[in-house]
């Protein structure tokens, strides 16, 4: 049984208490392509918006995995779980082996057990936590709704948004990122906190 934990986000570089139920190194790029973009406010992240798999504003982008020293899916689930701070119906799961299949959405379910498939994993467990843009804001998910939000952050907040934003993985390459990169008031902000 070979099990993979998929990852795009801060879980690149900090593990937390993940870090001893894992074996090896990040395989970089190795993962799925899957649809992600910075659609979820995180009260874990001081409300900084964070990376998650959106079908519908994401674009597909690798993702990195890393292998899972569990035996089971179910204990790949619930370490993984217990790292995001979330209960097993926050992370998306497929084993191969045992027909076990969840995620917020069933194409990426569905990708991800064909990446398996191909790749030689028995399964892999992913965050899948809910996009909550629309929920936490009153307004739906875009991209100028998006800098509008950033932009109401400071001090320890705007702090944490940079830097998350900032130190996703470069092949973490939404169009939010995108129009980042050429917004000026993010680029002063980044400047400013380096």
């Amino acid at each position: 049984m070979k099990y993979a934990i998929i990852g795009w986000g801060s879980l690149i570089w900090d593990l937390d208490d993940l870090a001893p139920k894992v074996a090896g190194d990040w395989l970089n790029s190795a993962g799925p392509r899957l649809p992600l973009e910075f659609s979820r406010i995180s009260p874990k992240r001081l409300n900084s918006l964070v990376v998650v798999v959106d079908a519908e504003n994401g674009s597909p982008c690798p993702t990195h995995v890393i292998a899972s020293q569990a035996t089971t899916i179910d204990q790949v689930i619930m370490d993984l779980a217990a790292r995001e701070r979330t209960t097993a119906t926050g992370i998306g799961a497929v084993c191969l082996s045992s027909g076990h299949s969840q995620a917020s959405d069933p194409r990426v379910a569905d990708q991800v057990a064909a990446w398996c498939q191909e790749a030689g994993w028995t399964g892999a467990a992913w965050t899948d936590l809910p996009i909550n843009f629309e929920k936490e804001t009153g307004t739906a998910f875009a991209l100028d709704a998006a800098v509008a939000y950033l932009r109401t952050l400071t001090g320890a907040s705007l702090a944490e948004a940079l830097r998350y934003i900032n130190s996703a993985p470069a092949a973490t390459d939404t169009p939010l990122r995108r129009r980042l990169a050429g917004d000026p008031w993010w680029q002063a902000a980044s400047a400013s906190r380096s």
